[in-house]
């Protein structure tokens, strides 16, 4: 039931969703003035929305700042990575990767260099309407074609969200009595979160390797600061949705 309310709640907190409902309005409402101020809010949170400044400035506020692991010595037991890196293409049986797969592909030198002994990877389906597309059932078969040995990978094939990447994870390493110093991969935006529930879960010794941020260098460019961009209004759902998704979490007690 939680794996569908949340995704009920995404689809309501969406910034789209809400100008496309006031445009809506607009056309419907028969009260004089209303429809003109509809529009003109609409436009403003579309504005606001898809500023690629304010946008930026969410996630610089909200990313956490950790050291640089790749330039240190440290070696780890493994790197716990989540899921979220990419959709299952069915009819070629294979994994077409995205936006998130740095978190997959970041690890490799590390596991080349000696400093990684095991991926383990965590994801099965998020989506409601193809719960059959178990991401890392195809993770698991592209390490293979790229020559990582089974003895060098775990994987967790039956988590839909974060709680359960780091509950059916635990079950997994305690099974095996894998214990010591792990990795803990995904993306920066991602990280508060995740941390908080393996945390709570139980884990111990984890260091947080961020993958994928979106918040770079404070640019001030004419572009960056006036002109809308479509890019900025994806990055803002995603950011709002973790937001929401953290506090959801708290409430729960899973992080």
């Amino acid at each position: 039931m939680f794996f569908f309310f949340s995704k009920i709640l995404g689809f309501i907190i969406s910034p789209l969703v809400w100008v496309f409902v006031f445009l809506l309005y607009s056309f419907k409402t028969k009260v004089e003035g209303r429809a003109k101020k509809l529009r003109i809010a609409a436009l403003v949170i579309l504005y606001i929305c898809s500023n690629s400044f304010i946008v930026d400035e969410c996630f610089r506020q909200y990313e956490p700042v950790t050291p640089d692991y790749d330039l240190m010595t440290t070696k780890y037991d493994g790197a716990i990575i989540l899921g979220g890196i990419g959709s299952v293409d069915v009819r070629l049986k294979k994994l077409n990767f995205g936006w998130g797969a740095d978190r997959l592909f970041q690890i490799f030198p590390l596991y080349y260099n000696g400093r990684v002994k095991k991926f383990i990877f965590t994801g099965g389906s998020g989506s409601i309407e193809f719960p059959e597309k178990k991401e890392g059932i195809y993770v698991k078969k592209y390490l293979r074609s790229v020559n990582i040995p089974d003895s060098a990978m775990i994987i967790e094939t039956e988590s839909k969200n974060t709680y359960e990447n780091a509950v059916f994870t635990k079950k997994i390493l305690d099974s095996l009595k894998i214990k010591g110093h792990f990795l803990l991969v995904t993306s920066a935006y991602h990280m508060p979160r995740s941390l908080a529930v393996f945390k709570k879960a139980g884990y111990k010794n984890l260091t947080p390797y961020l993958t994928n941020r979106v918040s770079g260098i404070r640019r001030f460019s004419f572009d960056h600061l006036f002109i809308p961009n479509p890019d900025a209004l994806f990055a803002l759902q995603t950011i709002i949705h973790e937001w929401l998704g953290f506090i959801v979490y708290k409430i729960r007690g899973y992080a």
